[in-house]
């Protein structure tokens, strides 16, 4: 797009003002990014960003990533002006209750917003996700004379964003991995809400990015809009990911507030609102002004955005005459389409008594459904033998094998867990991200935001207690697993067997409003003899009747979760032969369990048992809910310790005879 200096500055300045009068009638948000990085933004969006306001999705879109999500006003402002379903009014309700226009913008919520930031750093991971999938589709698909996925992947990122861990973990991978269609615009206006950045960061960011491996350029003024283009030219040509460092201005025009901290966060009040606008030429009236030349020129973005897509359909149709079965399988991966008959492919596990890890057979599964499910892809924070997460047959994702499935994330916990979230939101695949349940402390913030955002990544987390072993404490998960339950959205699955493994990998696979986290055992668990007991399809319920023994009013209920579901069934066997009614509930997911009906509910759990124990290796809290007031809980509310596995579980109770002598003081037995 061409357009004369002077509707420039005035289209730049409108995302100025637009931005700042959203903030200002909202009396909250923050003025000091999308004022200062205004051309920036105009020069992404109307010179370079393909995108169809008319179709958000367009699969072959490029996607903006606005890093520093408090600066989210500006994002709205981009959005309403290109012709998104976004309108003025939405604009003028920034931060109110049922707007669409949140404080920092949220997946799912806003036309156009591609992913969930204002966590620093989480947009700038996503980004790298979303240039991996990218890459790894068009070698998947594209073909000499068919080019048909071909974009790249923009974010505006902050000081805020450099400075976090996340960042140097996702950057380092990027530049690694040559993620060429990677550009990042780096707002550096060198003041964060305690004062000068140089306070605490005061590296030259530029070569840190340049030993990443990234290509570094650097526009002196943040406000030239055709120094800004041509490093935009430059860096899509460069086979690199890039970082272009823009010199900027945090709140630029504001009279008293400009390049201080008081821009970033608050509103700048009617008069230093005022004033910029006067020192930039802007009328005070009406707010939210918008001149109709700029509008116009915005708005072209609609009619280039429709013959982009119509241009990318011809190609498609092109594509269709010349590969029909792989034109077919692309439709069906971009459209989120499971393949017809992939759960035929989840296999059965025979009864064995020595049984397997459940790490184990979630290794089988997996390579049961690569298969069947080519989309699926993912990977390890360095544990890939451990976690047992590799697809056979299939290469690494390097930079010169983009078509393989497997991801070596490295030790890089947080950012596997953005850059998986940024996988799954680009579409086209089906990404999981491993490590030991403990490493979850590393990567929480991610996962956080896959629950918020309903993003459907897969956590798949090994090594799930104290059954870890010799390791010990520090790496014996004994928290974890309330505290994941505790994020909304988050279904945790922590299965009893190899047979419950491959039932939590079908709900895994089968949500797509949502992430599922699998819990796995480190040490053998016995496969249970589905024949005598309830079949393991029960998982999806979250709660199922394992084996009602001894009579069908239980007497006393004993549950748990994942590895202490075979203790507690020898100890119910045990209770049988005593005389004992006895009903063995397998937990293995409190939140599928706690959105069935109440009837259900009270099936597995009837009001009238009122003697039940539940039996886990970790944190009790939240346990009382299912026992009730009579009940008991089994569990461990210290750190373990370093031992061999069943020495530790003996030592800790957590054990058939303390199970029996739980049971035999319940029900009044003695000894």
């Amino acid at each position: 797009m061409s357009e004369n200096k002077e509707l420039q500055d005035l289209a730049v300045n409108t995302i100025r003002f637009l931005s700042a009068d959203g903030v200002q009638k909202a009396n909250s948000g923050h003025p000091g990014l999308p004022m200062g990085t205004a051309a920036i933004a105009f020069t992404i969006w109307t010179r370079h960003l393909r995108h169809n306001p008319k179709n958000p999705k367009w699969p072959n879109r490029d996607r903006f990533i606005l890093s520093g999500g408090h600066g989210s006003m500006q994002l709205y402002s981009l959005l309403h002006l290109t012709g998104y379903d976004l309108s003025l009014d939405d604009l003028k309700n920034f931060r109110q209750w049922g707007s669409r226009t949140p404080g920092h913008p949220e997946y799912g919520v806003t036309p156009g917003v591609e992913t969930t930031t204002g966590p620093l750093g989480q947009g700038f991971a996503n980004g790298v996700g979303m240039a991996i999938a990218e890459a790894h589709l068009a070698a998947e698909f594209n073909r000499p004379g068919h080019t048909v996925i071909d974009h790249f992947t923009y974010a505006l990122v902050t000081d805020g964003d450099l400075m976090e861990g996340i960042s140097a973990e996702a950057a380092s991978l990027a530049g690694h991995l040559k993620l060429g269609k990677l550009i990042y615009l780096y707002d550096d206006n060198r003041i964060t809400i305690d004062g000068s950045t140089d306070l605490a960061f005061t590296e030259d960011r530029g070569k840190r990015f340049e030993a990443y491996g990234w290509q570094v350029q650097y526009v002196a003024d943040g406000n030239d809009v055709d120094a800004i283009d041509a490093a935009i030219q430059a860096a899509k040509t460069d086979p690199r990911p890039s970082l272009i460092v823009c010199r900027t201005h945090i709140g630029f025009g504001l009279p008293t507030r400009q390049d201080t901290s008081k821009a970033h966060g608050e509103p700048p009040g009617d008069e230093e609102l005022n004033g910029a606008k006067q020192k930039l030429g802007w009328p005070l009236e009406p707010r939210f002004y918008v001149p109709e030349d700029v509008l116009a020129l915005f708005r072209q973005a609609v009619e280039r955005g429709e013959a982009l897509e119509s241009h990318w359909q011809d190609s498609l149709k092109a594509f269709e005459q010349a590969h029909p079965d792989l034109a077919t399988e692309l439709n069906r991966r971009l459209k989120g389409v499971l393949p017809a008959g992939w759960e035929e492919a989840l296999p059965v596990f025979p009864a064995d008594a020595k049984g397997m890890a459940t790490r184990a057979a979630s290794g089988k599964v997996i390579n049961a459904l690569a298969a069947k499910i080519p989309e699926l892809v993912g990977g390890s924070a360095d544990l890939a033998p451990s976690n047992n997460t590799w697809i056979n047959g299939s290469p690494a994702f390097q930079a010169d094998t983009p078509e393989g499935r497997n991801f070596h994330f490295g030790v890089r916990e947080l950012g596997m867990a953005g850059i998986v979230n940024g996988m799954a939101v680009h579409g086209g695949v089906i990404p999981y991200g491993a490590t030991f349940l403990v490493f979850t402390d590393y990567a929480r913030p991610s996962i956080r935001l896959s629950a918020l955002s309903h993003i459907p990544s897969i956590w798949v987390m090994t090594h799930d207690s104290i059954g870890l072993g010799e390791d010990g404490p520090t790496h014996q998960p004994v928290e974890h697993l309330v505290s994941l339950r505790a994020i909304p959205n988050l279904v945790v699955l922590r299965p009893a067997d190899a047979n419950e493994t491959t039932e939590a990998w079908r709900v895994a696979i089968s949500r797509r409003n949502g992430p599922t986290l699998l819990a796995l055992t480190r040490q053998a668990v016995p496969t249970l003899d589905r024949t005598r007991l309830a079949p393991a399809s029960g998982l999806s319920r979250g709660a199922y009747v394992l084996a009602d023994l001894g009579g069908s009013l239980p007497e006393i209920i004993l549950m748990a979760s994942g590895s202490e579901v075979s203790l507690v069934l020898q100890a119910a066997y045990t209770l049988a032969t005593e005389g004992r009614s006895v009903r063995v509930v397998s937990m293995p997911s409190w939140a599928l369990f706690d959105v069935q009906t109440q009837s259900y509910r009270d099936q597995v759990l009837p009001p009238s048992a009122e003697l039940r124990i539940a039996v886990e290796a970790g944190v009790t809290q939240g346990w009382d809910r299912w026992v009730g007031p009579k009940g008991k809980i089994i569990g461990i509310n210290h750190y373990g310790a370093s031992a061999p596995a069943q020495t530790i579980y003996d030592q800790f109770g957590l054990s058939v005879k303390a199970i029996l002598e739980t049971a035999h003081g319940l029900l009044g037995m003695g000894e």
